[in-house]
């Protein structure tokens, strides 16, 4: 893979969203009610749009994540240099399951309630992935998972 390579930091970073979100089923949540147009800005910018001081744990040319927490919850906020590498990021994340938020070149994870509050100020798409493991964890977020699979 180009561009966004997996790696020890991308793989710990993918878990902790699992254990920030749990897991989840479905894919998308398209009603249309009271959601704004989807926001753009920097990590920063759209932090300011949901009341979050970011705590900035990944400054890279690739990424920018931050861990927020508002009045909604606890959720980590990421930007991309790229769409091809946002993408790439939410197809690996995809394995480990979880609720996301999805704008252009930005993503926001967090429990389906607290990303469900954040689309009712910045807009996107909700994106819900099941959980692949085969381990039979029971969904606790130990799942053993040791790979990504193959496209």
């Amino acid at each position: 893979m180009r561009g966004l390579q997996a790696g020890p930091r991308s793989v710990a970073v993918v878990a902790l969203f699992a254990l920030v979100t749990g897991c989840g089923a479905g894919h998308s949540d398209d009603s249309r009610d009271d959601v704004p147009e989807t926001a753009t800005g920097s990590l920063e910018q759209l932090a300011g749009k949901v009341d979050c001081e970011p705590n900035i744990q990944t400054d890279a040319d690739e990424l920018r994540q931050a861990n927020c927490r508002n009045d909604d919850g606890r959720f980590i906020l990421t930007t991309f240099d790229t769409d091809r590498g946002q993408r790439e990021w939410i197809n690996e994340a995809n394995d480990y399951g979880g609720t996301y938020l999805v704008g252009r070149k930005w993503v926001a994870v967090g429990n389906p309630k607290v990303v469900t509050a954040l689309r009712g100020r910045l807009g996107g798409t909700v994106e819900e992935s099941a959980h692949h493991s085969g381990s039979g964890d029971g969904g606790n977020g130990n799942s053993g998972h040791s790979g990504h699979h193959g496209s």
